[in-house]
């Protein structure tokens, strides 16, 4: 890449005209809502986008994603707009609830679990390690998790499986010895990586899916965890989303939101179970 152009483009400025312009892509592309006050937040990001394009200027960038050129950048720019803020065994309450509740009560041979944006696979996992230590003859069982995300650059982390010991805190140190494997380290400066055993990953399906574009798999699920996720939306893309996950969850099933995204405002036909967790 040009350095000069590099050096050029650290001080392209993002005009008002210029953020509505991608605000109203990005809407069209996956749903997420900038609302006015993130010019910050997207010039920062986009930023890494125009540097990696040699490209001086918003103006520049906007013309090449609205080009048939630009249709690969589209995939790329929705993806570093991504919040992908995840961890193991995040929003504890709801695991607890998991086993306490819902878990006896879905312990069939055939058990679905659908994470409606994985990140880099720490929710998956947790919950694949959750129902290993919570259902017994797992292994017997036709037990599966469907982990999608937008995000390709969160879901090859996903399938590197691969962490370091610092976002294993809070996993209890038993289940890191059980299900992890720390890796050979090949540069002597860089902290040590864990990744986890087959059990494991092979409960895991990884796929790509943008949440307002066609759903191809069949369902239905028994539990489906959608965390963290709605607050991006606005409220018709919110109203849609409840409504298709209604329609892919078993009579009885359960629906986990994150603790800030309530349906309070949203008309829908789930029961109330308790606080981000709803039954069909």
């Amino acid at each position: 890449m040009n350095i000069a152009k590099a050096m050029a483009s650290t001080s392209a400025e993002l005009t008002e005209k210029q953020f509505k312009k991608i605000s109203g892509i990005v809407y069209q592309l996956c749903g997420i809502h900038l609302k006015a006050g993130k010019e910050a937040l997207v010039r920062a990001r986009l930023m890494k986008r125009l540097r990696a394009l040699g490209m001086e200027s918003f103006d520049t960038y906007v013309h090449f994603i609205e080009s048939d050129a630009g249709s690969r950048e589209l995939e790329m720019m929705v993806d570093v707009m991504t919040t992908n803020k995840t961890s193991f065994f995040r929003e504890p309450a709801h695991f607890d609830y998991l086993r306490d509740h819902v878990l006896p009560g879905v312990q069939r041979r055939r058990m679905r679990f659908w994470t409606a944006a994985c990140s880099s696979g720490e929710e998956p996992y947790s919950l694949a390690i959750f129902i290993r230590e919570a259902v017994p003859d797992v292994d017997l069982k036709d037990v599966k998790i469907l982990a999608t995300d937008i995000s390709t650059r969160m879901l090859e982390k996903a399938r590197q499986a691969a962490y370091p010991k610092e976002s294993l805190r809070e996993i209890p140190g038993h289940l890191v010895q059980k299900y992890f494997l720390k890796q050979p380290n090949v540069d002597a400066a860089a902290p040590p990586m864990y990744r986890l055993k087959d059990p494991v990953l092979g409960m895991v399906r990884l796929a790509r899916l943008n949440l307002i574009d066609k759903w191809p798999m069949k369902g239905p699920f028994d539990v489906i965890f959608c965390r963290n996720v709605m607050i991006y939306f606005d409220r018709p893309t919110q109203q849609r989303l409840i409504n298709r996950f209604w329609n892919y969850l078993e009579p009885g099933g359960y629906l986990f939101v994150g603790h800030s995204e309530g349906l309070s405002a949203i008309s829908h036909k789930f029961q109330y179970v308790r606080p981000a967790v709803y039954r069909k």
